[in-house]
Parts: C-alpha cells; sequence; structure tokens
C-alpha cells in the first residue's frame, strides 16, 4: 500500500482524518449501536430456534393490542400485541444479514471483473464491459423481483436478487482504476521479475484499489436494506420473521386508527442507519482519496 505524507501508510493517514472528525465519529457510535442490536437478535433467534421454542416478538396477546409507548412496551405494541422494539431489534437483524450477504456476493464478483477487464483490456475488456453494460440496461428493481421470484419468497430470493444485481457499479471502479495502475512502474518491475498475471493482480493491484471496496461496501450497504424493505413492504422479501419492510406494511395500515409509534419508530430505524452509513461512506471517500489528499497538502 502507498504511503501517506511522513511515511505513514494510507490507512493511517486516513484513520487519522476520520478520528478528527465529529460526525464521523458519531456516525461510528451510531453504526456500533445498530452491530450491537443486531448480535442481540440474532442471539434471541438462534437461543430460541434451538430450544424449539416461539421467541417473544411473535407471541400475540390480543389483549395488548396497539397500547402506545409505556414503560413496559417502549415502542407500543402492533395489532396482534407484540413488542414493536423487539421486533424492531430483529428487524436490524435482518437488515445487517441482507447487507452483509449481498455484499459478499456483489463485491467479489465486481471487483475480480473489474481486475480482469482493467488489466488484460482487449477482447476481456470487450466481453466484462458488454456483460455490465447488459446488466446496468436493464431496470435493477424488475431484475431483482424477478430472481426473487424465480427463487422464491424468503431471505435466499432477496441475497441473490440484491448480489447478482448490484456488481456493476464496483466493477467500472475497479477497472478505471486497474487500468491506471497497470501502466505503474511497480507493476512494470513485477512484469520484468517474472511474476505471473494472478499474482500482481491480487497482490499488488488489488492493495492499492481496495480503499474503493472499503467505501463502495459502506455507501451500498444501505442501499441494500432499502431494497430489502421495499421487496419486504411488497411481501416478496423476508417471510415468517419480523422485517422493517413488513412493520412498515403492516404498520401503515393502522396509521388511520391513531396507531403511529410502529411506523414512526421503523422509518426512524431506517433512516438513522442509512444515513449514518451515507455519512460515514462520504467521509472515507474524501480520507481515502489521494487527489483530495494531494489538494489538501
Amino acid at each position: 500500500m502507498k504511503e501517506g505524507s511522513g511515511g505513514r501508510s494510507l490507512w493511517a493517514e486516513a484513520w487519522t482524518r476520520l478520528r478528527g472528525r465529529r460526525m464521523t465519529r458519531a456516525c461510528l457510535w451510531v453504526i456500533a449501536a445498530y452491530t450491537l442490536m443486531a448480535v442481540y437478535g440474532e442471539v434471541v433467534y438462534r437461543v430460541n430456534h434451538a430450544l424449539d421454542r416461539t421467541p417473544s416478538y411473535q407471541r400475540t396477546d390480543l389483549s395488548q393490542a396497539y397500547r402506545p409507548p409505556s414503560w413496559r412496551h417502549p415502542m407500543g405494541t402492533d395489532g396482534l400485541g407484540r413488542d414493536v422494539m423487539q421486533r424492531l431489534v430483529q428487524g436490524t437483524r435482518v437488515a445487517f444479514q441482507v447487507g452483509i450477504v449481498t455484499s459478499l456476493i456483489a463485491i467479489p464478483i465486481g471487483v475480480v471483473l473489474g481486475l480482469l477487464a482493467g488489466y488484460f483490456g482487449g477482447r476481456t475488456d470487450d466481453l466484462i464491459v458488454w456483460l455490465y453494460s447488459t446488466f446496468a440496461s436493464v431496470p435493477g428493481l424488475l431484475f431483482i423481483l424477478a430472481i426473487a421470484m424465480v427463487v422464491g419468497r424468503g431471505l435466499l430470493g432477496v441475497y441473490l436478487g440484491i448480489g447478482l444485481t448490484t456488481w456493476v457499479g464496483i466493477c467500472r471502479l475497479i477497472r478505471g482504476e486497474t487500468i491506471k495502475h497497470r501502466a505503474q512502474p511497480y507493476v512494470l518491475a513485477a512484469r520484468a521479475l517474472g511474476l505471473g498475471n494472478a499474482r500482481i493482480l491480487f497482490r499488488h493491484i488489488l492493495p492499492n484499489v481496495f480503499h474503493i471496496v472499503i467505501v463502495t461496501f459502506t455507501l451500498r450497504f444501505p442501499l441494500s436494506i432499502g431494497t430489502e424493505v421495499f421487496m419486504s413492504f411488497l411481501g416478496i422479501g423476508v417471510q415468517g420473521e419480523p422485517s422493517w419492510g413488513t412493520m412498515i406494511g403492516n404498520a401503515r395500515l393502522r396509521l388511520w386508527h391513531g396507531a403511529w409509534w410502529e411506523m414512526t419508530f421503523v422509518t426512524l430505524a431506517v433512516f438513522g442507519l442509512v444515513l449514518a452509513f451515507n455519512l460515514l461512506g462520504d467521509a472515507l471517500r474524501d480520507a481515502l482519496d489521494p487527489r483530495l489528499r494531494t489538494a489538501e497538502r
């Protein structure tokens, strides 16, 4: 990895820049809080699944239906008497699962294809450019819905639908950066030493473009969550488990009865997570962009 000013590595310099911003620190704390909620929700889900019992967030009690926020239920209850806060935590678990798994599908595809296209050029580049241009020409949401409908409702359809259709952006970015790096002296020296193409790509070029992967992850994570919320709202996403989209879809019918709390708290949860990741992504892009660092110096 290239070094920054004063002999420090790029990552050390970027971390110093990030720590100096109050907004970035606030975003990290917010994301950490959501992460703890997701981990707690996963533990609760796994324990109840292992014990083969109905979790508390799924138990209905019609005598407690439509209860406003109180000490017993800080975020109120829904139409079946289920605690909204417990279900919101489980929705956070589902959201993080979708964001992480779809990134593990989309980012490797985009990175590998982008490296191959930018490094080899020629027919390889033409084929990959044609491939991602074809994907980009199809309306993304319709493509996601089509894949999800073929695979079936549930998280698997969401994972594949979002993961297999959102790799185009990072592929373009990695391709462009690889084209610039393949003519750099360190790549030419590696070729002169007889190193193989795979080693040059993954041991030399990839570390120098890896900051793009990190920035892309922070920006696409909330996008994946928003897509899952929309799919669950339409009834195509998560089945049988609380999801932010499902909760919003159910809560909108209760607004006419004055039950505002479920819609309000779930919307704020989505807004807070998406905003924190977007602000963090912008800060990372500023901190890791070599052109901005050069301009400041």
